[in-house]
């Protein structure tokens, strides 16, 4: 009677085990409602890169795309780009160009929207800064057509400034003062400057002026002499040694009276 009633006991604890062995292995064997959607990962299996990092209005950029095979509506976007266009490269590979819009400077971003090919959301983001280049400011410049000069010599003059300069001019003592040059409008200046009738022999300061501001001052040199012949200079008297003898005339350094004089020698005796 008592080993009958040990292996009923036995036979129930046994169907106890198993029964309560069953319905763990039920669990785990259930999918999780959520595993097959993931929706986060598919936010983190996209990334979006650009090949430069900055750049000024019109810079060319190379947009690459990396999203799992299958992934549909990729789309890539940003107020700093112009109509970025995708095509796809292979191995969940995308590309596209675009070029830097008329934008003002700053940063902005670049997003990527998709659908991953389980229907869950691609995204990834981007930074670009958007910096125009500053040109270098015109650097003004003065030419005169000649170096030099003499009374009523005139002299021409150029001056190249920047196109939105109202006014240029050279003044100087060699030209009396002031000249004022005309514009053709693009930032070229011209005009004529005569040296002054009384001027004296010396270098001169030209000063060049852009806009009520001096930005350069070039030497001119000129002669007192006019009419356009060079200045005589005063004849140099002869040493002793460099005296000759004439014919008929004892050696002391002067012709005879009625002899014929030397070229150019009564000149020198004028300007001695």
């Amino acid at each position: 009677m008592r080993k009958a009633v040990t292996l009923a006991a036995i036979a129930l604890t046994s169907t106890l085990a198993l029964g309560a062995a069953a319905p763990a292995f039920a669990t785990d064997a259930s999918p999780s409602p959520s595993a097959g959607h993931g929706a986060s990962s598919s936010d983190s299996s996209a990334s979006l890169r650009l090949s430069v990092a900055s750049g000024k209005p019109g810079t060319e950029v190379k947009v690459t795309v990396k999203a799992p095979k299958g992934s549909t509506a990729l789309s890539v976007s940003s107020k700093a780009l112009e109509d970025v266009r995708l095509s796809p490269a292979g191995d969940g590979t995308w590309t596209g160009t675009a070029k830097i819009a008329e934008v003002a400077d700053g940063n902005y971003g670049v997003s990527l929207t998709g659908t991953a090919p389980d229907g869950g959301k691609l995204q990834a983001t981007a930074q670009l800064t958007v910096k125009a280049e500053t040109p270098p400011a015109p650097v003004s410049s003065l030419k005169l057509s000649a170096d030099h000069g003499r009374p009523g010599d005139k002299v021409g003059v150029t001056v190249r400034t920047a196109a939105d300069v109202k006014n240029a001019y050279v003044s100087s003592n060699a030209f009396g003062g002031r000249v004022d040059l005309k514009s053709d409008g693009h930032g070229t200046w011209t005009g004529t400057a005569v040296v002054a009738k009384d001027v004296k022999t010396g270098y001169y300061g030209v000063h060049a002026f852009a806009g009520g501001k001096e930005f350069d001052t070039v030497k001119f040199s000129t002669e007192a002499g006019g009419g356009g012949k060079p200045d005589v200079k005063p004849v140099t008297p002869l040493k002793p040694g460099e005296h000759k003898t004439p014919k008929g005339s004892v050696n002391t350094g002067q012709a005879p009276a009625d002899a014929a004089a030397p070229a150019g020698a009564a000149e020198a005796t004028t300007h001695a």
